[in-house]
């Protein structure tokens, strides 16, 4: 009878104990997951995710999904610069292997982005197979201040998280007040090339040209219809004509300026070819994630000067002292703003 008693009594210890250490939390695919109360390490499963964790709780990020660059490391904080790299586990080109999950010895694995069916049977087969709880974090623009507060509370930074959120909800609110003052026929058809040839961009509804609809600009793909990223041609591009042309590379942006078969475009004409900035995260794209609030303010400048009042500069360096916890100088501020605005 002792031993029955016994067997009871730890039976029922361990299921408080579990209670005290797991709470249960309900994903952005419905997935009902025990997340540890105390997460202390976070592996990302992506590059969204990355900089959700990083500008969150940086003490708590395993490791980097990409290893930064030198130009990328001058703006992280130094603590998490040379952090391991131990690859993907989603979108394209997923690098990450079972063996460098488990070795990463996580509390919690996040995904932040879109949630569609091939995510949420990825993440139900690592939790299966890993035991790592695995949560799918709902990425949209709009939602950016739910997201800092929700992932915020997994992490046990309620405090910080509350400060971020605010930020994002007053940079959408005053993006909100600013577009309503430009009437539609003021807003400019915009191309965002991807790649050093700059033809591959995203059509309508593509999480990586979110931002750009968000700002109220016309996405000069959507003529192509709607869905992801997608290659189009020179041909294409010609014929949408688009007032701005935004690049995410160096190459491409140089070959539009200066390729004869760019030159009857409105954009090249009027000199509105601009480099997308993308230290030490993409302020448009790459990854699209929380790094593309800074990106609204820097798109409020460029395409409504008339209507915005943004001291671009100052606001970049708040952003980056608040999200990234670096302090930047007036040389740091034109590499970053290099090709990224019109002159003076």
């Amino acid at each position: 009878m002792l031993k029955l008693i016994s067997a009871v009594t730890i039976a029922f210890l361990s299921v408080c104990s579990a209670n005290v250490w797991a709470r249960p939390f309900t994903d952005a695919a419905g997935r009902v997951v025990e997340i540890p109360d105390n997460v202390t390490r976070v592996l990302t499963a992506g590059p969204p995710a990355s900089v959700l964790v990083y500008v969150l709780a940086p003490e708590k990020l395993t490791g980097w999904v990409r290893e930064p660059n030198a130009q990328e490391k001058e703006f992280l904080l130094p603590s998490a610069r040379d952090l391991p790299t131990y690859g993907r586990l989603t979108g394209q080109g997923g690098t990450a292997n079972m063996e460098a999950v488990i070795a990463a010895k996580p509390d919690l694995i996040i995904d932040v982005g879109s949630v569609n069916p091939t995510y949420v049977s990825l993440a139900d087969k690592v939790q299966q197979q890993t035991g790592i709880p695995y949560v799918l974090i709902d990425g949209s623009f709009e939602n950016s201040a739910k997201t800092l507060r929700q992932v915020g509370e997994l992490l046990g930074v309620s405090p910080r998280a509350e400060e971020l959120a605010a930020y994002a909800e007053t940079t959408l609110k005053d993006l909100g007040e600013g577009l309503a003052k430009v009437p539609a026929g003021e807003r400019p058809n915009v191309y965002y090339g991807r790649g050093p040839e700059g033809l591959e961009t995203g059509l309508f509804g593509s999480i990586n040209l979110e931002i750009l609809e968000a700002a109220g600009a016309t996405n000069a793909a959507a003529a192509a219809g709607k869905g992801g990223l997608t290659n189009v041609s020179l041909e294409q591009v010609l014929g949408w004509n688009p007032d701005i042309i935004l690049g995410a590379s160096s190459k491409f942006i140089s070959a539009v300026k200066s390729d004869p078969s760019w030159a009857s475009v409105a954009a090249v004409k009027n000199g509105k070819v601009f480099a997308a900035p993308s230290l030490p995260f993409g302020w448009f794209d790459s990854p699209p994630g929380i790094n593309r609030l800074i990106g609204i303010r820097w798109l409020e400048a460029l395409l409504y000067p008339k209507v915005f009042d943004v001291d671009l500069k100052a606001d970049v360096q708040k952003f980056f002292k608040l999200f990234y916890q670096v302090e930047v100088t007036d040389a740091q501020l034109d590499t970053l703003l290099k090709g990224a605005i019109e002159k003076p």
